[in-house]
């Protein structure tokens, strides 16, 4: 397989980011190997863990200590999984135009200094962790398997969004653990809810490089479901939305949830109406928008838990 040659124009390292712009030289391969420049990844792992303080809360309102802590812990946390991320897939990334300027295979960061900065950001999550009840703590580095095994499931199965899944959502349980001190019904609706929505979005994300997947040889949910991803999408986001809406309940949440977050459905609903799997573009657009429905279900559970 030949490697590819950089490409400015299809990279997805923005090059007028506020990175680029604003921050010392030194540091931005680092903040570039965090993907800080394109944050959605961590709000798609920190709105599971909103919905889940917000359910778990015996006040009015979700603990606003526990949601910034959260907020950073997730920004931390993606970051780390970005950097193992891009450890283990430097070969491959640097065969695809899209990936080939990243940190690594372009030469801006060694695999030797990207390790030191994956437990360097780790170190930072266990400072935040550490906060939360010694349950709690538990919940969240058990976590740390699902994050390192996820970037290998591309060479084993069709199916690596279901382990991104089980990963990005972990905040589901993390977040009533760290309120109740224990798990139950309630968040794990809400966790496998969370499975089923980034079973929808990842696998409208897989899209954009399915020429490139089939060239270097991994595998994605993509690649298997190909022009019956739409009907599928139908299904996660069905199963996404019964589930999380099913956690609501449970919870007790009043009325005043329902229609919020009937109108936070309608926009999954958009997003598989609008769907072109034949265009990037389109693809990630759809995707990154996921950010606001993420925010949208925090809101619908912050109404029907507060009023």
């Amino acid at each position: 397989m030949s490697e590819a040659i950089p490409n400015n124009n299809a990279s997805d390292i923005i090059d007028e980011s506020w990175i680029m712009r604003k921050t010392p030289r030194p540091m931005r391969p680092y903040m570039m190997l965090m993907r800080l420049d394109r944050p959605n990844g961590a709000w798609l792992l920190m709105t599971p863990c909103w919905w889940s303080l917000t359910l778990a809360s015996t006040g009015t309102w979700p603990d606003m200590r526990f949601l910034a802590l959260f907020a950073l812990g997730s920004f931390i946390m993606r970051g780390a999984g970005c950097v193992i991320n891009d450890i283990v897939d430097r070969d491959f990334d640097g065969k695809v135009a899209r990936t080939a300027n990243r940190p690594i295979p372009s030469g801006l960061v060694s695999v030797r200094n990207a390790i030191f900065f994956f437990c360097f950001l780790c170190v930072l999550g266990l400072l935040i962790l550490v906060q939360f009840n010694m349950f709690a703590i538990g919940v969240g580095a058990s976590s740390l398997v699902a994050v390192v095994i996820y970037p290998f499931m591309k060479r084993f199965t069709y199916w690596p969004q279901l382990f991104l899944g089980i990963a990005i959502n972990w905040g589901a349980l993390l977040g009533w653990a760290a309120v109740r001190g224990e798990l139950g019904f309630v968040p794990g609706l809400l966790y496998l809810g969370g499975v089923f929505w980034t079973l929808g979005y990842d696998t409208m994300y897989g899209h954009q490089d399915k020429e490139d997947d089939i060239r270097v040889g991994v595998k994605s949910a993509a690649l298997r479901l190909g022009d019956a991803t739409p009907q599928w999408m139908v299904f996660f986001y069905l199963m996404a939305f019964l589930l999380i809406g099913a956690a609501g309940w449970q919870a007790g949440l009043s009325l005043y949830f329902y229609p919020a977050f009937g109108v936070a459905s309608l926009h999954l609903v958009w997003q598989v109406v609008t769907l072109d799997i034949n265009n990037p573009k389109n693809c990630l657009e759809r995707f990154s928008s996921n950010r606001d429905y993420g925010l949208m279900v925090f809101v619908a559970f912050v109404i029907g838990h507060a009023f």
